[in-house]
């Protein structure tokens, strides 16, 4: 017989974990990150994730909504239909084992640059909260297929966010909270290019001083000097 101490933890984590993803996604709404139901988020839970489900405006969504994936794609009887990029959400945990929460947005302007075919390039520093010296562009592919599984997988390897051809955003981070934060971030910078755009071509940072920026978003907010 199992430990019932050990299931009721077992409950109520899963309970907290279902909580993180209902409260993300209720928050990337309120920041107007993500217009009527478009979007999801996820968070590793166990040997899969816990999504948003299709269809359903954030508003109306429960905790026990809220779809567990196993890696292998399996779902248990009785769930409600998880979001129809379930898979891109799946492949993007696998290539980065080191992340635990992922949001997708069709933020406006991240969405614009998508669309125009442009990524966002070093014409501001912050470019680095990305994980490089560029937010890059993936090549569109029909939503809620293997192809963008694919690509999305491909793009998150190298950075921790990416704009979306035709389509929008997506940014991963080691929690929920912290994937929600770039993808505001994300949306800030698609704005200011925007804006930049409209006035010419940018001024672009070079390479070198990308990585000493880069270096120092390392020790970016440590509270004791080494």
């Amino acid at each position: 017989m199992g430990d019932p101490d050990q299931g009721v933890a077992d409950r109520a984590a899963e309970e907290r974990a279902r909580r993180e993803v209902l409260d993300t996604a209720l928050a990337m709404s309120r920041r107007g990150l993500s217009p009527g139901r478009s979007g999801n988020v996820s968070r590793r839970f166990r040997d899969g994730m816990l999504i948003t489900p299709s269809g359903q405006t954030y508003a109306s969504i429960m905790p026990a909504d809220i779809v567990f994936v196993a890696d292998d794609g399996g779902l248990a009887p009785g769930q409600k239909k998880p979001s129809s990029e379930w898979r891109f959400h799946l492949a993007a945990y696998r290539a980065r084992p080191d992340m635990g929460g992922i949001v997708h947005t069709h933020s406006t302007h991240a969405t614009v640059l998508a669309c125009a075919g442009k990524p966002i390039p070093a014409f501001h520093y912050m470019v680095a909260v990305a994980g490089g010296n560029d937010i890059p562009l993936i090549p569109y592919a029909t939503f809620g297929t293997k192809e963008l599984a694919r690509q999305v997988a491909k793009g998150l390897k190298e950075r921790d966010a990416c704009l979306m051809a035709n389509h929008g955003q997506i940014a991963i981070g080691e929690t929920c909270a912290k994937a929600l934060d770039l993808a505001a971030e994300v949306e800030n910078l698609a704005e200011q290019y925007f804006n930049v755009l409209c006035l010419g071509d940018p001024i672009l940072l070079g390479d070198e001083e990308m990585e000493k920026v880069l270096e120092q978003f390392g020790s970016y907010g440590q509270q004791t000097q080494e």
